[in-house]
This record gives structure tokens, C-alpha cells and sequence, in this order.
């Protein structure tokens, strides 16, 4: 394929809508809480979880230009667009956070994105962070030869994408009383939250300290749908020091949660979520008889 619409996306063939998976754990049950999982690892083996419904509005656009997009060292983000790349015949570049690591081998997920045909190219981070601004975008494109490229943001969200998951939240609606997802860049949550009908919300774990992600949240839902949408929270206590930081307490819990139900539980996002309803279950936020829904938007890498 060279040129890409929605045609070319559905013959991927994404398993949409992504299943529902109820979970039988007695640490839920015990205070009257229902666990789901809306298993949206499972939508498409290389355009996984929520990576699928942020990226799909955006390719469908790209009609044969270069993909480019952003994202550190370890970026799903970046592992996925690469693999929509080859998938679809289109040529993906990625701004890479972090100069020094031009000059060394690339690490598994930076390998995978190369291997996928992803050209990737490193900025040093003063550059990386000015990324949005008009002048530094238009140098960065000139530097990569892409200067008519398809550009998308770090995470995949803008209002195509925020657009993109609102199905998200239409698939579960009748399903759950709250449904929750980790957040990295807020546009899954923001989406969700649009396509849950009344009576129903969005619960988003933060992945990364600061607690700047509601501003950027209603940004997103103002861009995609031209104000607020939906009941939607955050709570900002389970990041464990920052994005892709551990504690031995969440480990042991991920490593639990793999034994106790068979499934395996990627490190980053899901396992600070889950970890984090558990807690919330443990403190009584959930009434007696909810049923809950944590998004699974990955599967463990490499």
C-alpha cells in the first residue's frame, strides 16, 4: 500500500470492539467492586491498545506523506508508529529525546522501530522540549527532509486522536460505572471521557509526576470537541517517582497479578493502573456494587 485511508487501516483488521474480561479477585470482591479488563492489547498484534485508536484518525490522513512523529528513548508511541509504517508502506520518521544517544547501540524498542523502517533521528533535549513551537518544528522537518510530512504529536494526541477514543468509551458505557486508564499525554482519557454516556466516569492514573495533566486534558477535549466533555478525574498518587519508574511494591504486585490470573502485565502503564484501583478499592472510593473497567492500552516489551 502506498497510499493510506480508511480502507487500508480496516484491512489491518483490528479486533474492535476490543473484549471485556471480567477478573475474579477476592481483593476486589471483598469490597463489593467488579473487575473488568477492556483487553484493548488485543485489537491488533502491532498496533496495540490505545496506539490503534490515537494513530488510526491520523494515518488515515497521511495519503503517502511521511509520517513524523516524537518520543523519548523508550516510546510505545514511537514502536508503534514505526510498525503502522511498515504496515501501511508509508515512511516514518521519529524525533528522538536525547543526543547523546546518536553515537550508541540502540536499545530494544529504538531497535524494533529501525528494524519496522522507522529513520530516527536525536535532538538534544533543550530542542526536544521546544518541539511544538512553530520555528523549532519547521527546523526539525528540514533536518529530516519531511517538510510537507504528516507531523504527530508526542503520545499520538491531538483532536483526531482525543476523536479516535471516544469510541473507547462508547464500547464500555454499558459495561461499567467507572472506567479508568494510566495516562501518559491525557488524550485517551479525553476521548473516554466524551463517550461515556451520563451517569458514567472516566478515572485516569497519571504515569508521570507534575500534576499538569487536567490543564492539558481540557486543552485536548476544547481542540477535539470544542469544550469540555464528560465526567472525568485524576488521581496523581501512583506514578512511583515518574514515567517508567518502579518500587519493589509495585513489582511484587504486577508479579502477583501475572499469578494470580495469568496475564501478563506491562510495567509502565497497566501495572501502575491496576495497582492504583486496588489501592482505591482498599480505601473504600468505590461504592458497593460497582463495576469497574481498567483499560489494558499494552502488552509487556520486548
Amino acid at each position: 500500500m502506498t497510499g493510506t485511508d480508511t480502507s487500508d487501516l480496516a484491512a489491518l483488521g483490528p479486533r474492535l470492539p476490543s473484549p471485556c474480561q471480567e477478573i475474579v479477585d477476592g481483593r476486589f470482591e471483598r469490597h463489593g467492586v467488579r473487575l473488568l479488563l477492556k483487553r484493548d492489547d488485543l485489537i491488533h498484534p502491532d498496533l496495540v491498545g490505545n496506539k490503534w485508536r490515537k494513530l488510526a484518525p491520523n494515518l488515515a490522513t497521511a495519503r503517502g506523506r511521511t509520517v513524523v512523529t516524537f518520543g523519548g528513548a523508550y516510546s510505545n508511541h514511537l514502536r508503534a508508529t514505526a510498525a503502522a509504517g511498515r504496515l501501511l508502506g508509508l515512511a516514518t520518521v521519529g524525533v528522538v529525546r536525547g543526543q547523546e544517544l546518536a553515537g550508541r547501540p540502540l536499545n530494544p524498542s529504538l531497535a524494533r522501530c529501525a528494524a519496522d523502517g522507522m529513520r530516527l533521528h536525536f535532538v538534544d533535549r533543550s530542542t526536544y522540549r521546544r518541539k511544538s513551537e512553530p520555528e523549532t518544528l519547521a527546523a526539525l522537518l528540514r533536518a529530516v527532509a519531511a517538510e510537507d510530512a504528516v507531523v504527530v504529536p508526542e503520545g499520538g494526541s491531538n483532536a483526531p486522536a482525543v476523536r479516535g477514543c471516544r469510541a473507547l468509551g462508547e464500547e464500555l458505557g454499558g459495561h461499567a460505572d467507572v472506567v479508568a486508564v494510566a495516562c501518559g499525554t491525557g488524550g485517551t482519557l479525553a476521548g473516554l471521557a466524551a463517550g461515556l454516556p451520563r451517569g458514567r466516569r472516566a478515572l485516569g492514573i497519571p504515569v508521570l509526576k507534575g500534576g499538569f495533566l487536567a490543564d492539558d486534558i481540557r486543552r485536548l477535549q476544547d481542540r477535539a470537541f470544542g469544550g469540555p466533555r464528560g465526567d472525568w478525574s485524576l488521581d496523581d498518587r501512583f506514578h512511583c517517582g515518574g514515567y517508567a519508574r518502579t518500587t519493589p511494591e509495585l513489582d511484587s504486585f504486577a508479579d502477583d497479578f501475572e499469578h494470580r490470573h495469568g496475564l501478563p502485565v506491562e510495567r509502565v502503564y497497566v501495572a501502575k493502573l491496576l495497582h492504583a484501583l486496588l489501592a482505591l478499592a482498599q480505601e473504600g472510593t468505590f461504592p458497593r456494587g460497582t463495576t469497574l473497567a481498567a483499560v489494558v492500552t499494552g502488552r509487556p516489551f520486548p
